[in-house]
C-alpha cells in the first residue's frame, strides 16, 4: 500500500496540475508494485477533478477495473465519489463516500475511513454534524500522529457548520479544538489556518455582547 508520507510529498492541492503529473510520473516508476500503480492513478484521477476535468478522471479510475486489493477498492470509490460531488452531484457523491467507508472498514483501512466520513459531511449536509463527530470519534482513536492530524480539518469543518448556523460558542470551541490538534500534529499551514479561525471567530461571538 502506498504510505501517506509519499502522497504528503506528491501531493500540492494549490497545483493540481503540478500534482497530476508528479503522481503520473510515480505511477510509471517501477518501484511500485500494480496495486500501488493502481492507488497513485487514483491520486491522479482526484488531480484532473481539482481541475474541472471531470470526464477524464472517470476514465481512468473506470480504466482500473475490479481491483482485488482492498486500498484500490476503496480509493476508487472515494475518487469516484469526489469527482461527483465536484461536479455537484452530492447524492451520488455520498453513495460512492459510503461504499469507501464501508471497505475501508472492513479492510482496516483507518485512515481511508475517516476520509470517507470527512467527505460523507462535506457531501451530505443533511447529516454532516453526526458524519464529522463519527469521523473525530475514528481520528481520535487513531495509533498515529498522521492518521490523527485528520482532527484538525474535522474540528474545523465542524467549526465551520456550527459558524454558519449561527452557534458561535460551539464554533470557537470545535475551532479551539482544531488549533490544539494542529499545535499537536498539524504542518505549519494548518497551524497557521487554525490560528486564524480562532482569532476571526473570537470576536465575532463577543461582539453582540458589546452592543
Amino acid at each position: 500500500m502506498i504510505t501517506q508520507e509519499l502522497l504528503d510529498e506528491l501531493w500540492d492541492f494549490g497545483d493540481p496540475a503540478g500534482s497530476e503529473l508528479r503522481l503520473a510520473c510515480e505511477a510509471a516508476s517501477q518501484a511500485h508494485t500494480d496495486a500501488e500503480q493502481a492507488e497513485l492513478l487514483t491520486q491522479q484521477a482526484r488531480a484532473l477533478g481539482l481541475q474541472g476535468r471531470f470526464d477524464a478522471g472517470r476514465a481512468l479510475l473506470e480504466s482500473l477495473g475490479q481491483a482485488a486489493d482492498a486500498a484500490v477498492r476503496t480509493r476508487v470509490k472515494l475518487e469516484a465519489g469526489r469527482l461527483l460531488n465536484s461536479a455537484r452531484k452530492a447524492e451520488e457523491a455520498v453513495v460512492e463516500f459510503e461504499d469507501a467507508a464501508a471497505l475501508a472498514r472492513s479492510g482496516g483501512l483507518l485512515f481511508l475511513e475517516i476520509d470517507a466520513l470527512h467527505m460523507l459531511a462535506i457531501a451530505d449536509r443533511a447529516r454532516s454534524r453526526e458524519r464529522v463527530a463519527e469521523a473525530i470519534d475514528r481520528a481520535l482513536a487513531a495509533p498515529d500522529d498522521r492518521t490523527r492530524r485528520w482532527l484538525v480539518s474535522l474540528y474545523n469543518n465542524l467549526g465551520c457548520s456550527y459558524s454558519e448556523a449561527g452557534d458561535l460558542d460551539q464554533a470557537l470551541a470545535a475551532f479551539l479544538q482544531a488549533q490544539e490538534w494542529a499545535e499537536r500534529v498539524g504542518t505549519e499551514q494548518q497551524r497557521a489556518w487554525a490560528r486564524e479561525a480562532v482569532q476571526e471567530c473570537a470576536p465575532a461571538r463577543r461582539a453582540p455582547d458589546a452592543r
